[in-house]
């Protein structure tokens, strides 16, 4: 049984659009730069689970559609070159700091699941995307919830 997760990233710089139309609509995500969501994405992400896209920093807010998780975790290259922004001077090919994983396009939603409509629904008061001060680029979503959004979606 997969896990579910949610994922976020602004559309400015890498949107469900933009996955879809990469070859094989696969890429790695990467440029995770936080302890927690690395540890998530090293420790607990497994191939085959299910991934909401999440837009965020933008200004329509929510969950575009579907990806999967079809590589697991290693190290992120982008963090040992000088020219990327997500460069980190401490991680090492020997002693790698961050990892990443690779997705692949789903589906995309007719209509985004806004993020004030995930606030409103009181079946999703334990969602960690709802709760304040929660600015996790990944997170877990539970097989409850990631139905009840399904649901929300069509």
């Amino acid at each position: 049984m997969p896990s579910y997760w949610l994922m976020k990233s602004e559309p400015g710089v890498f949107s469900i659009d933009d996955l879809a139309n990469c070859p094989n609509h696969t890429e790695h995500w990467d440029g995770v730069r936080n302890y927690q969501a690395r540890n998530m994405m090293r420790d607990q992400m497994r191939k085959g689970d299910l991934v909401f896209f999440y837009h965020s920093s933008c200004k329509k807010t929510g969950i575009s559609g579907i990806a999967k998780v079809v590589k697991e975790a290693y190290p992120d290259h982008t963090a040992l070159d000088p020219d990327s922004a997500y460069f980190d001077p401490k991680s090492t090919i020997d002693n790698p700091r961050w990892f990443m994983v690779d997705i692949q396009f789903v589906e995309k939603f007719t209509h985004l699941v806004s993020l004030q409509r995930l606030k409103e629904n009181p079946l999703l008061s334990d969602l960690p995307l709802v709760k304040r001060g929660n600015r996790l680029s990944i997170m877990p979503i539970t097989a409850t919830q990631w139905d009840e959004i399904l649901t929300m979606a069509k």
